[in-house]
């Protein structure tokens, strides 16, 4: 059974989901991911909240390198955060959230899917117990 993240954790990603609503209500859906991306990044500074771009993630099979993935944005060094600016896939990229948090060790991340009427629609948690 998966733990559920601390409350420090799950009011981090509270305040990220705020910012990236904050986004949809200003542009709406339609945008190019990297355009959204762009919007959330200035949201994020405006609001001080720490974070990093495309940081690289090693994966691992038996301990051996088999490739890198890439975290769209890694929020105050623990929550991850991948956007996306497509029909709703919830299930598979939530399952690449999973993958990241893993190889990563961290425990919450977020798909935030900006191509949704309603962001809430376009949002799913992944959590993992490592």
């Amino acid at each position: 059974m998966t733990q559920e993240p601390g409350s420090e954790l799950n009011l981090l990603a509270e305040k990220v989901i705020g910012a990236a609503i904050e986004v949809h209500r200003q542009l709406g859906p339609g945008f190019l991911e990297v355009t959204d991306k762009r919007a959330l990044v200035v949201e994020l500074r405006l609001r001080g909240i720490a974070y990093q771009e495309e940081v690289p993630v090693m994966l691992r099979y038996k301990g051996e390198p088999i490739g890198e993935g890439r975290i769209d944005l890694l929020i105050e060094g623990v929550l991850i955060i991948e956007l996306k600016a497509t029909e709703p896939k919830p299930d598979g990229f939530r399952r690449q959230v999973v993958t990241y948090l893993k190889a990563s060790g961290l425990r919450l991340g977020l798909v935030i899917n900006f191509n949704t009427s309603v962001l809430k629609d376009g949002i799913a948690r992944a959590v993992h117990s490592p």
